[in-house]
């Protein structure tokens, strides 16, 4: 009599019911490996779908030149007199509204199953999650390189290269740390679409009450307040001390300290949703 199991008949079960391999508890060194694996994953989708830059290729573009021409002559008297005000204001709402991507495309590939194939693979259970989250880095750095050369070529000046290039880092960094909190987002969200809705729901009110595109002294009492606290009127004024004048302010250091509590706090959040779904 034969004792084998017709798989054929046998009842399905879900990947969480089966037991985790050992291959996938791995070590630090082999994670990062995984991780970078998997974003260059991630960067092979936006070379094969240039389309998903269009936000950080074209909305620099309009945006610079919109509101250089609108708000120029009535905030700061000319076009001119006020890039050195808007040009690090529209790179940071560019940089900061493209990190909503990695929530709303984290979401697409759950749906899709995308991540059932890969956490079904001999490699860190992280690595999906953070790969995506790395390769999304290169978008920031397209956002920021995109509003500088837009501002150039209207003509805005930087007073410092090194503190450019510091104020590029640190919009980057900030963005890299936002984009934890979409992810977690797209982990416990149930729609690509409502990811996006609800971030744009909180990222346009919050760049719009700051310091990016008009002076906060210029707003009543109570938004002033609002604005003078908003972590992104923190980001800005940072990347206008660093690439305007090459100083170092209290407001990198409030942004410094902004990024790294939402990381400390939104990562492990995401992480243990997602890993909770693997």
């Amino acid at each position: 009599m034969s004792t084998s199991l017709d798989v054929s008949t046998a009842p399905a079960a879900s990947m969480r019911d089966w037991p985790v391999s050992p291959a996938t508890r791995v070590g630090v060194g082999q994670a990062v490996r995984d991780t970078l694996t998997l974003a260059r994953r991630g960067l092979l989708r936006m070379r094969h779908t240039p389309q998903q830059l269009f936000d950080v290729i074209v909305v620099p573009i309009v945006f610079t030149i919109l509101f250089a021409n609108i708000f120029g002559g009535a905030i700061a008297g000319g076009v001119q007199s006020y890039l050195p005000a808007l040009v690090p204001g529209v790179l940071v709402s560019v940089a900061i509204t493209s990190s909503v991507v990695t929530g709303v495309q984290l979401r697409e590939d759950i749906d899709s199953g995308v991540f059932d194939r890969l956490v079904s693979l001999p490699i860190a259970r992280i690595a999906p999650l953070a790969g995506s989250l790395t390769a999304d880095i290169l978008r920031y750095a397209i956002a920021t390189t995109m509003s500088l050369v837009v501002g150039l070529v209207l003509g805005y000046r930087p007073g410092s290269i090194v503190g450019t290039l510091g104020g590029i880092l640190l919009v980057v960094f900030a963005a890299f740390s936002m984009s934890w909190i979409f992810a977690l987002m797209g982990v416990i969200m149930s729609k690509a679409s409502a990811v996006q809705g609800i971030s744009m729901l909180i990222l346009m009110p919050l760049t719009f009450t700051s310091n990016a595109f008009v002076p906060t002294s210029t707003m009543p009492g109570w938004l002033q307040t609002l604005a003078d606290i908003n972590p992104v009127s923190h980001l800005v004024s940072s990347f206008r001390s660093l690439a305007n004048d090459g100083a170092l302010t209290a407001h990198i250091g409030w942004t410094l300290l902004g990024a790294g509590a939402i990381i400390a706090v939104a990562a492990p959040l995401a992480l243990r949703a997602y890993l909770s779904r693997v």
